[in-house]
């Protein structure tokens, strides 16, 4: 696993998303803009504390398309979609994993590591080029990006 990097027009989106984001008490999870089909999609997720629903996804998307409106980023035609970063979303970057120290997290391994391929443990800290979890009993272990396919939020439904 490679932490992610926004690329051009990604972080383009992010500097201008980002103060929106924040001003509105968001947290500004992830940016992707991707090509599916024929079909471009500017993809924001946001977060906050108290979880997202229908009505913070409009309130971000009014700010949002007037100022990509006004900025024009994107050449060409292009689908936004504002949403949630989902209860058991993706850690993909450096400070990712800084706002879930002590969640549970969920990480499957590219090949199999002490006999397991998933585990689930909870964050302690992580770094550009590994990972240190603890079980329920406070066992540490540290793992190597390297050797991991993701890391999930765990979220155990009742």
């Amino acid at each position: 696993m490679k932490l992610k990097k926004l690329g051009g027009t990604e972080q383009k989106i992010y500097d201008l998303v980002k103060p929106i984001t924040d001003e509105l008490g968001y947290y500004l999870w992830d940016i992707s803009y991707v090509k599916e089909g024929a079909s471009w999609y500017l993809r924001i997720f946001i977060d906050c504390d108290e979880g997202i629903t229908i009505e913070d996804c409009e309130k971000v998307t009014e700010p949002v398309n007037r100022i990509l409106d006004e900025t024009d980023p994107i050449p060409q035609s292009y689908t936004l979609e504002i949403g949630s970063a989902g209860l058991e979303r993706e850690l993909l970057k450096a400070d990712h994993f800084e706002v879930c120290e002590g969640d549970k997290i969920r990480i499957r391994f590219i090949r199999s590591v002490d006999g397991e391929k998933e585990i689930s443990a909870f964050l302690k800290s992580a770094d550009k080029n590994q990972i240190t979890v603890s079980d329920e009993d406070g066992n540490e272990k540290v793992f190597q990006l390297s050797d991991i396919a993701f890391v999930k939020l765990w979220f155990e439904f009742e």
